[in-house]
């Protein structure tokens, strides 16, 4: 086969429940009809759930390639983790575009050193690094004050200002101010409900992949990985922590049925920074998104495991026992 050469590529990054995955979507739902799209997702917990709503959107006959790197930051291991997926994806895709969507926690910087590092150099064409902001976050410390949220900026070619449609007057004043003042590129910024910006905006080199800087000073992710088997009953759960946040998580296997109206109201209950699950449930399959109090519900084509995240400062001890409440009783 041909050598893979210069794949455009866009990193597209921001904070926890933002609505990158949405933003995705939208992009992948508007791509070129003739072009072949491979998505490379990282995601802070172990169990991985990301993959799964973007797989129960779009498959392989569509021309959409998913490859998932749970457990963490994708650069963890000197990049290894991610530039074995990363080369499995460039072989078996061979896309006419990569997007890259690290998680909410991890750190943007390190995954442009790899990215712009050995054989991924002449690979890969890393064209605008796009980071999703809420600009509702601004007035919080808990933003504002923390290195990743900042570096996501930093890096960033395009700023979307997302949810804009629930901004206060002064809101996209702040975010443009914030921009100029912690980004040295001078970004450009644009406003974006429900993540929708134009897939013409991805096209257009970066001027972030070198100055990348020095690496991130050493943080935790955990490095053990999602088993495949599951035990005699039925599901696995795994917990991860770092940068101040807790992710709890659980995988169960396909013939665990979950009745859909229990399972939506547990979802809507629960208090946590994000919560995203992909579930086979008695009316079929759904994915689940929830960030700022709100939970969203979408039907999925296709079935496997089911799969939930919950992620936060503080974990509930009292989810497991509430989840399992929502198996079917004809399971």
């Amino acid at each position: 086969m041909t050598p893979i050469q210069a794949v455009p590529t866009n990193v597209i990054t921001g904070f926890l429940g933002v609505g990158k995955t949405t933003a995705i979507l939208h992009l992948l739902k508007n791509k070129p009809a003739d072009q072949r799209w491979a998505v490379l997702v990282n995601e802070f917990g172990e169990i991985g759930v990301d993959g799964g709503l973007l797989e129960g959107h779009h498959g392989e006959d569509q021309g959409v390639y998913v490859r998932e790197v749970p457990g963490g930051c994708m650069c963890c291991a000197a990049g290894l983790p991610m530039q074995v997926a990363l080369n499995q994806l460039l072989s078996s895709a061979r896309p006419d575009r990569l997007l890259i969507e690290p998680t909410g926690l991890g750190h943007p910087k390190e995954v442009l050193q790899v990215l712009s590092s050995g054989g991924f150099r002449s690979a890969l064409s890393v064209e605008q690094i796009i980071t999703l902001v809420n600009a509702r976050h601004l007035p919080d410390t808990r933003y504002t004050e923390n290195q990743i949220f900042n570096q996501q900026i930093e890096v960033a070619d395009l700023i979307v200002g997302n949810k804009s449609d629930l901004y206060q007057p002064n809101d996209t004043e702040n975010l443009h101010s914030y921009v100029q003042e912690k980004s040295p590129a001078g970004a450009k910024v644009v406003l974006a409900v429900n993540g929708e910006f134009e897939h013409t905006l991805l096209t257009g080199p970066t001027r972030s992949i070198e100055s990348a800087g020095e690496p991130a000073a050493p943080h935790h992710h955990a490095d053990d990985p999602v088993v495949s088997t599951l035990p005699a009953c039925g599901y696995i759960k795994k917990i991860n922590d770092g940068d101040g946040y807790h992710s709890v998580g659980w995988r169960f296997r396909e013939d665990k049925i979950f009745c859909r109206d229990d399972l939506f109201s547990f979802l809507s209950a629960i208090d946590a920074q994000r919560v995203k699950a992909v579930m086979n449930t008695d009316n079929g399959v759904f994915g689940y998104n929830g960030a700022d109090g709100s939970l969203t519900e979408l039907a999925l084509f296709g079935r496997g495991q089911s799969c939930i995240e919950i992620i936060n400062t503080s974990l509930n001890d009292n989810w497991e026992a509430q989840l399992l409440q929502c198996l079917s009783k004809a399971d």
